[in-house]
């Protein structure tokens, strides 16, 4: 087997510590093409679709990616602005936000980077980026509160994929999950506050998270668990009473029963009981992306006005906005406890010793 070598390598570069923080991912562009490129790497994770494999590559290669590109890229194109993919330049600013507040904080040998699950940038070449930068010590923090196999375990899949083929393998702490840290419901419970003070308060909140099939959760998975401590929680900062908000689950995907009840369903049936207004905040997503934008803010508005509703307004996600920098910075470095780097001028000696020693220089 041939291992990858660290980029560069020199014995006598300082130690970093890196902090990775990754999400989901995003097509390149808008186009049918690059939508097949991106669905065929999602959909064929075994993380995802837990689905015999053959069965499963029939499905997909012979019936789903011959339609549903076209039809994806045209809900995509709706959302890309001149800054590219939402998901993409809410991540980088994120990324950015992060990296600025831990200099801030005193944190000045601190490699902060991103990467997507799917898509680009990959794990691949980040980390490669990383690890020429001298990160010795690595946090990875998926940017999913709740902990679910398809999106936190399968961020460590590739992680541990991408180190079983590298020489030099880094310590390394990875946050699975953070559905009732402290900081991040109060930012979640600050973000409906303050938009409660612009427009006032609806008839009900709806806490709206991405669903999985009931399946998963049957066999053990605690992301249905998770997201309804989450919705507790946040109620609990903004003093609800269990008939004042509700928790739903959106963006379901074939024919299988998911987690209940549906969001879009919920929202179709709500002014039938009396709703006529509902506030909509999808506490699951760290960043505003296609799901967000389109599916709650467009696709389900029309589904609530149209069956008699009045008032719908949808929350934006937390994005890069300073209370959630600080919830993640916050995050990241409790979970630095005891770790210090430093250069090893030791180290750097031994290397010229053994390398004079070797090459007789």
């Amino acid at each position: 087997m041939r291992y990858i070598n660290t980029p560069n390598f020199d014995h006598q570069q300082s130690d970093k510590i890196g902090i990775l923080l990754t999400n989901l991912g995003t097509p390149d562009e808008p186009t049918p093409k690059a939508l097949k490129r991106y669905l065929k790497q999602f959909l064929s994770d075994p993380r995802v679709v837990e689905v015999p494999r053959l069965l499963w590559w029939l499905i997909l290669n012979g019936v789903i990616l011959q339609f549903r590109p076209r039809r994806s890229a045209k809900a995509y194109a709706t959302v890309f602005t001149d800054q590219g993919s939402p998901l993409l330049f809410h991540t980088q600013a994120q990324r950015d936000a992060v990296a600025a507040q831990l200099k801030q904080d005193g944190l000045n040998d601190v490699v902060v980077e991103f990467a997507m699950r799917y898509g680009n940038p990959g794990f691949d070449s980040v980390l490669d980026k990383m690890f020429a930068q001298g990160v010795r010590k690595l946090v990875v923090l998926p940017l999913y509160p709740q902990y679910s196999a398809s999106t936190s375990a399968s961020s460590f899949d590739e992680l541990a994929r991408n180190f079983m083929r590298r020489r030099w393998l880094p310590d390394l702490r990875f946050v699975s999950h953070y559905p009732d840290y402290a900081p991040f419901i109060a930012a979640a419970a600050d973000k409906i506050r303050r938009h409660w003070q612009q427009h006032g308060q609806a008839d009900k909140l709806i806490l709206s998270y991405h669903g999985i099939p009931k399946r998963y959760l049957l066999n053990g998975d605690p992301y249905h668990c998770e997201c309804y401590k989450t919705s507790r929680l946040i109620a609990e900062q903004l003093g609800l009473n269990k008939d004042q908000y509700m928790t739903t689950f959106q963006s379901r995907f074939g024919r299988e029963e998911w987690l209940k009840p549906y969001t879009d369903e919920t929202l179709k049936a709500l002014p039938t009981q009396g709703v006529k207004s509902v506030q909509i905040f999808c506490p699951g997503f760290s960043a505003d992306c296609l799901e967000t934008i389109e599916e709650i803010g467009e696709e389900n508005q029309e589904y609530f006005l149209h069956a008699g509703g009045e008032r719908y307004e949808y929350i934006s996600a937390l994005n890069a906005e300073p209370q959630h920098i600080n919830a993640l910075c916050q995050l990241i470095k409790d979970n630095l406890h005891g770790w210090q780097v430093s250069a090893d001028p030791q180290r750097a000696t031994r290397a010229n010793t053994l390398n004079s020693e070797k090459y007789g220089d």
